[in-house]
């Protein structure tokens, strides 16, 4: 962990007066954080057309099956590739942070379920030893990793990621050069029968759903990471 810079030592005044000057900074961006949200909400949503089929812990399921009878499906592309034997360490971490908050998105219409390319006798295994119960497929005989840009692959026509080029994003350093699977998340509305894509987002997007973070981020210390999740752990691999 990183240290900071040394606190300064104010008055109860002083440090009234910053913590007001702060409170206007803070309800600045919370409006703005609901006016993101509203044209979140307003973006336009693609039909699609395409069958994504998966295999689940009842045998082949599809993407219309996941959501169940609620109207809405959060997925978590969770990056866990075929030759893996573990799941990624950081989706882990978002995963840890996310599904104690999953009985309440069922009560709001919304189902939600993860999705790797790792076949689904090792998705078992390692969502077993994590102890997490959401549900958790395998899409390794289905295009949808390559078509939600999550499996970067020139051959099967997935060359973007974050809604930029992989070639940039690899020249800026911002994604490996040898990565394959990336993480993210996608949301679905159902009409009946009939799915549509709403939304995805990747990169630092999926920061906002890391209540650790928005936690440490109160804290004098902060995420003290140089950088983002160099210090995190599989939960049971933690030594304090």
């Amino acid at each position: 962990m990183q240290h900071p810079e040394p606190k300064i030592v104010a008055s109860r005044a002083e440090w009234l007066a910053a913590r007001r000057a702060l409170l206007a900074k803070e309800k600045e961006a919370t409006r703005l954080r609901d006016t993101v949200a509203a044209d979140r909400r307003a973006l336009p949503m693609v039909r699609l057309d395409k069958r994504y089929e998966f295999d689940g812990p009842d045998g082949r399921t599809t993407l219309r099956a996941l959501f169940g009878d609620r109207r809405q499906l959060v997925v978590y592309h969770f990056m866990f590739a075929p030759a893996w034997d573990e799941g990624c360490k950081s989706c882990s971490y978002v995963m840890d942070n996310v599904e104690g908050g999953l009985a309440h998105l069922a009560a709001a219409d919304t189902a939600f379920a993860a999705v790797s390319r790792a076949p689904l006798a090792k998705i078992e295994a390692f969502k077993a030893r994590m102890g997490w119960r959401f549900p958790w497929v395998s899409s390794g005989e289905s295009d949808f990793n390559y078509d939600f840009h999550v499996t970067l692959d020139e051959a099967r026509g997935s060359v973007e990621y974050n809604y930029e080029s992989v070639a940039e994003l690899r020249r800026r350093g911002e994604v490996p050069q040898a990565a394959s699977d990336m993480p993210g998340f996608s949301v679905f509305l159902r009409d009946g029968d009939d799915v549509f894509h709403t939304y995805s987002t990747y990169q630092r997007g999926v920061d906002i759903f890391l209540n650790t973070y928005n936690l440490l981020d109160l804290t004098p210390l902060g995420r003290g990471e140089a950088r983002p999740m160099q210090w995190v752990r599989y939960r049971d691999r933690y030594t304090t």
